[in-house]
């Protein structure tokens, strides 16, 4: 089998089943599966509000997951990809709801800012039960 790095990324906030269904389907992409962790000050400027856990905490939750190869610390700065550029993986797997990612990659992709590498978009997993959003507001 071909040696196949895939990535991922996250803000994965109390790993609830549908973070560990986009896990198992990122793993099937390759043979070795990074996760990126955002940052706390990522998150507050993607979503407005910070993390219920922490990035040393989410990072350590990760960790245990066994699909997971490897867990990094995302870049300080939206829309930087040192840590994508280090890993250089074959394939990034982003989640079904991952919309300003994919633009944000394809983009760095095309203007060369990045090397190139594959893209896929992986399918939801009971969105309607276990999504991070949904599950924060009922207190889980």
């Amino acid at each position: 089998m071909i040696n196949k790095t895939v990535a991922i990324f996250g803000v994965f906030d109390g790993i609830h089943e549908g973070h560990l269904s986009f896990i198992r389907e990122a793993k099937k992409a390759g043979n070795h599966l990074v996760a990126i962790v955002a940052r706390d000050n990522v998150v507050k400027e993607l979503k407005n509000k910070v993390p219920k856990e922490n990035e040393v905490e989410r990072i350590n939750n990760l960790l245990k997951v066994s699909d997971i190869d490897l867990v990094l610390l995302g870049d300080p700065e939206l829309e930087t990809y040192n840590t994508l550029k280090e890993v250089k993986p074959d394939v990034v797997y982003i989640g079904y709801d991952q919309i300003a990612l994919y633009e944000s990659l394809s983009k760095s992709i095309k203007n060369g800012n990045i090397p190139k590498m594959e893209i896929i978009k992986g399918e939801p997993y009971k969105p309607e039960l276990f999504h991070s959003s949904i599950l924060n507001k009922n207190g889980n």
